[in-house]
């Protein structure tokens, strides 16, 4: 049988804080569709841990939080910058584009998954004519896919130059609890000039739960309509929001998060590979040749080949330091 302890963050099981906060939400009749004081619990926590009035909606995956999103903040003859490797533009299977009837993704360079804001020039000067789909909204994802993590000063110095545009802002934060367990300040995201943030819940150990949150209150009417209408609206809307109040009501979603931060630089410790890009978040991703990572799997360990050629291995809340040990065992035995 494989193992997939390190095939991504998504193997884990859920965490108990998750999980209990589900049984203590299944009690009793609610009314339907985020109207039930659960949801607004759930949503006021989401709020407290930016320290932020927004608006918060949950949705059931990265994918349609994402998709959802970038629809609301491009028209369709209109598209996103975003790295050329973010999820938005290679692991969606086009469903910003079906979500947005057609906006466009324009791919920008930069080391490790980070935007190189010199990327930005290009196409921000670029003329407004026609016969291209002209930028409309900017999408960072923090960490990124490759385990990386923007401080908020570079943060800044992308979205700057996009907002002076006028244009609109998306932040990815599937793994935004392991950016924070790195040390990227949640708080400070209200004042850099985000438009919609996806506070990622699934890999942070919750059942299937994704909060979308609209800073603009503008961009959020009519947005349970568009949530409806992209099957994104749940009838029993409560059990998509209790996770988070299990997960932020005593600090579980960044303690979670730390664990497997410090999992994967235990990992780091015992790799005989060459690191393919620094280690900043819960992702190691390492130099290896196809018939060595062909034994890996055969020893029973399933990692996958990333998009540029690397080999990445995940950490999450549930990996403990006798699971990294055992996959650096057998990791020293197929050097």
């Amino acid at each position: 049988m494989a193992r997939y302890d390190f095939a991504s963050d998504n193997t884990a099981p859920a965490t108990p804080e998750a999980i209990n906060a589900l049984v203590a939400a299944n009690t009793g009749a609610t009314s339907g569709y985020g109207s039930d004081p659960i949801t607004r619990q759930g949503a006021d926590a989401v709020r407290a841990l930016l320290d932020a009035d927004a608006t918060v909606r949950f949705v059931a995956s990265g994918t349609a939080a994402n998709a959802i999103s970038l629809a609301t903040l491009c028209q369709p003859f209109e598209a996103v910058l975003c790295h050329e490797h973010s999820h938005v533009a290679t692991d969606e299977t086009g469903a910003p584009g079906f979500f947005g009837h057609g906006l466009g993704m324009i791919g920008l360079r930069g080391a490790s998954g980070r935007i190189d804001p010199a990327s930005l020039t290009a196409p921000l000067a670029a003329p407004d004519q026609p016969h291209w789909q002209a930028p409309a909204a900017l999408s960072v994802t923090n960490a990124t896919e490759y385990g990386t993590v923007y401080s908020v000063e570079a943060l800044k110095a992308l979205i700057e130059p996009v907002k002076a545009k006028g244009y609109r802002v998306h932040l990815d934060g599937a793994r935004l609890a392991n950016a924070a367990a790195a040390g990227f300040d949640l708080k400070a995201i209200k004042g850099l000039g985000v438009d919609i943030l996806v506070v990622g819940g699934t890999k942070a150990g919750m059942t299937p739960s994704e909060a979308v949150v609209i800073f603009d209150p503008a961009l959020a009417r009519r947005l349970d309509a568009r949530l409806k209408q992209s099957g994104q609206l749940p009838s029993k809307g409560r059990f998509y929001a209790a996770p988070f109040i299990g997960m932020l009501a005593d600090g579980a979603f960044l303690r979670h998060a730390a664990q497997a931060n410090a999992m994967a630089q235990r990992l780091v410790g015992l790799m005989p590979f060459p690191l393919a890009h620094p280690v900043e978040a819960n992702a190691v991703f390492v130099t290896m040749d196809e018939p060595t990572l062909k034994r890996l799997h055969k020893a029973g360990w399933f990692v996958y080949r990333f998009i540029d050629g690397s080999v990445r291995f995940m950490c999450s809340w549930a990996t403990t330091p006798e699971a990294v040990d055992e996959l650096g065992e057998a990791l020293a035995q197929i050097a």
